[in-house]
């Protein structure tokens, strides 16, 4: 399958946006507690609504205009990138990256240690280990490696 033009999400794209999110973690981040994927969802839908708002929440689309991928890009650095599990596997996360790299200069992306699925997605496209902190952004006890482009990604 190809994927659909990129396009920016609406604010009427959120209550699907929140499920693509919470369906893809559910998918890839086995590692997580419910209890660790309830206390991200407040934060998950604030920040949807505000990345939303500024324009920054780059979606493919389905046939019925129902987003199944987005991706956020803030400073250089790929905030966001969550692809539906019906979705996964059909170039939809290649090419948002794609999209991030050539069109709005993405060149880092933090992923989460124990997703190997997104560590190696990530390293197959050309990004490498910068660093790593041992603590996620709410200083949870979930190792986040920072990754880079590679000169020659």
């Amino acid at each position: 399958m190809t994927p659909s033009p990129i396009s920016l999400a609406h604010a009427a794209d959120l209550p699907r946006l929140f499920d693509v999110w919470h369906l893809s973690v559910r998918a890839t981040h086995d590692f997580l507690a419910d209890s660790d994927i309830a206390f991200l969802m407040p934060f998950v839908r604030d920040e949807l609504a505000r990345v939303t708002a500024e324009r920054l929440l780059h979606v493919l689309r389905d046939a019925d205009g129902s987003a199944y991928a987005f991706l956020c890009v803030e400073h250089a650095k790929i905030k966001m990138l969550f692809v539906h599990p019906d979705q996964r596997g059909n170039g939809a996360g290649r090419t948002l990256v794609q999209h991030a790299i050539a069109s709005l200069q993405a060149t880092a992306v933090d992923v989460n240690a124990h997703n190997t699925q997104g560590h190696g997605f990530y390293r197959h496209l050309g990004f490498i280990e910068e660093s790593r902190s041992e603590c996620d952004p709410f200083g949870k006890p979930f190792p986040i490696l920072h990754l880079k482009l590679a000169e020659n990604g």
